[in-house]
């Protein structure tokens, strides 16, 4: 097709026609990746400068002329000179523009024959993948992923699953801080929260070291659970305690909650996990960011936690208060230690209960929470504390066309109210909607004062 043809078509079929030429080879049948098969060649004419001085107000003054495809740079060094890769529709100099001629003839820029040779290196995943999976799995082609340090970690839908050695090492082909993808191959089932892997691609170091928060996190990605999605959430809520408040962290895991607390905002936490492994790396990371003094941590189920959480700080009150908080400060060139007390609360001001699945179903647990301890109410600056259980609501499909966020937040109230056997404001409750884990399935974070009725309510003598 002549260039004057080639213009005259709308701006979506030339796009059409340009990246298809430019596209990879297609191989629906290759089961293992062979790199070497994705080669390209394509013709094309360069623009040869003997006088390289020239070649800036050339890109300038001749931008329509010029070969324009991601990334392919244009200017490429030739015999000690330069030249500008001009477009692929270019055949002869009568293919260009009449200003682009002139510049040509002026500057006595030489036009020649040029091999643009393409290979595996050059296309990206989704390229690569789209000319390797079947024409029916097209329409979502598996490329996103969720990481943690080195690791990449999927989720791949039945369908896909024939395809994930090759899937897997195209990622890792295609991301250079990737050493080792995985799928998650059922869902999360035990009471750890973990999940079997397969190894798709790379080494099979499940040991990672993740940033997150101003913090390092480090764990084994095979016997703890981490989401990498929810960052952004782990930031929200722990920049909502203060220096000095004091946190219980019902689901702690390895600490994406009470690290970054204590850490950034000076915060004290006692941080608790039922999964042993999550415990033991919830101490190492407690240590790595040297925040030991301000959180202790404990290996116990959620609901013994919650039961004798004001027993566990009491102990901890009458062991360590006041925090000494030790640190470097510069005086005149001069460091010198400076030593900061902080003291322990004899109440909490937040609860973190970070396990969708069913931590809804913990709030009852703090029903009676200062029920040994009635006058603690009296203390200066008493508060109740503020509750942040996560929790996901399903729906159906039916519904998906109708239902509201208004509707989510009403059922959710529902259940919270009858697990409490108290009658909440609805206005006062927070319904923070952190993520959609399926078109009928959002993740919500439900924030709400514990009411004095609950918090002081005897249920040893119900």
């Amino acid at each position: 097709m002549n260039r004057f043809l080639f213009n005259k078509l709308p701006k979506s079929i030339k796009r059409s026609i340009i990246m298809t030429k430019y596209s990879p080879p297609i191989n629906r049948s290759m089961k293992d990746l062979d790199t070497s098969f994705f080669k390209k060649e394509i013709p094309l004419l360069l623009a040869f400068f003997p006088q390289p001085k020239f070649i800036g107000l050339f890109q300038k003054s001749c931008k329509s002329d010029i070969l324009n495809i991601d990334n392919i740079k244009p200017i490429i060094n030739l015999r000690n000179s330069k030249a500008i890769l001009l477009n692929d529709s270019t055949k002869s100099i009568n293919d260009l523009s009449i200003e682009t001629q002139n510049l040509i003839n002026q500057f006595n820029i030489k036009l020649e024959p040029y091999l643009l040779k393409l290979d595996y290196s050059f296309w990206k995943s989704d390229e690569i993948l789209s000319s390797i999976l079947p024409e029916s799995l097209l329409h979502e082609i598996p490329t996103g992923f969720s990481q943690a340090g080195h690791l990449a970690h999927l989720n791949l839908k039945d369908e896909y699953k024939p395809y994930g050695k090759v899937i897997g090492q195209v990622l890792l082909d295609k991301n250079t801080s990737v050493k080792t993808v995985v799928n998650k191959l059922d869902s999360i089932e035990n009471k750890f929260r973990t999940f079997p892997l397969e190894l798709l691609a790379g080494e099979p170091n499940y040991l990672v070291e993740q940033k997150e928060c101003n913090c390092k996190f480090k764990f084994d990605f095979s016997k703890v659970y981490w989401n990498s999605r929810l960052s952004t959430e782990h930031e929200r809520i722990s920049n909502k305690f203060k220096k000095g408040d004091l946190i219980g962290d019902v689901m702690a895991g390895v600490g994406p909650f009470a690290i970054p607390s204590a850490k950034n905002n000076k915060s004290l936490v006692l941080a608790n996990d039922l999964n042993p492994e999550s415990f033991k790396y919830l101490n190492e990371n407690i240590k790595l960011n040297k925040v030991d003094s301000l959180v202790k941590s404990f290996n116990l189920d959620g609901r013994e936690f919650i039961k004798n959480a004001f027993k566990l700080l009491k102990e901890w009150h009458i062991s360590s208060n006041p925090i000494q908080l030790k640190s470097q400060e510069k005086v005149n060139n001069f460091k010198s230690q400076k030593i900061e007390q902080i003291e322990i609360p004899k109440f909490f001001h937040h609860f973190v209960m970070n396990l969708p699945d069913s931590a809804l179903s913990f709030v009852k647990e703090f029903i009676g929470l200062y029920q040994d301890e009635p006058q603690i109410k009296n203390l200066p600056n008493f508060k109740l504390p503020y509750i942040h259980v996560y929790t996901f609501i399903k729906f159906d499909q039916s519904e998906i066309d109708i239902i509201t966020d208004i509707v989510l937040h009403k059922r959710l109230y529902d259940q919270l109210i009858e697990l409490l056997d108290y009658k909440l404001n609805f206005e006062d409750i927070e319904f923070h909607k952190v993520r959609m884990v399926s078109p009928t399935k959002p993740m919500y974070c439900i924030s709400f004062e514990l009411p004095e009725d609950v918090a002081f309510r005897n249920i040893k003598q119900t």
